[in-house]
């Protein structure tokens, strides 16, 4: 049975992924969705166009910035099916290569 885990790409620029790393990003997702491991995957808009939001005991609080202070932020990510934690890290390793850029698993609680 497969388990769900999300693959975080991690930038600190923005739009900058160059027309090779497209195009090595393109492969990876056909590979994932030929190989039954697709289950979803984006782009991020930017930092700058993040908020959070708290209303908890209806606080009605919005920051008008992201949660993340410093220089690198999520780009995008990826929500894949894998066998076992140790399949989900071999694609988090390829994706990582694909994209040319740090990424971060994390498994999604079932």
């Amino acid at each position: 049975m497969s388990s769900k885990f999300i693959i975080f790409v991690i930038d600190d620029r923005w739009i900058s992924a160059t027309d090779d790393e497209m195009v090595a990003i393109d492969i990876f997702n056909d590979e994932l969705q030929r190989n039954g491991n697709w289950v979803f995957g984006t782009g991020l808009a930017s930092p700058n166009d993040s908020t959070v939001i708290d209303n908890r005991n209806n606080l009605n609080q919005e920051t008008g910035r992201s949660l993340f202070g410093g220089q690198e932020h999520y780009s995008g990510f990826w929500l894949i099916q894998a066998d076992d934690l140790n399949h989900a890290r071999k694609l988090a390793f390829a994706g990582s290569k694909a994209c040319n850029r740090k990424v971060e698993l994390r498994p999604l609680l079932e």
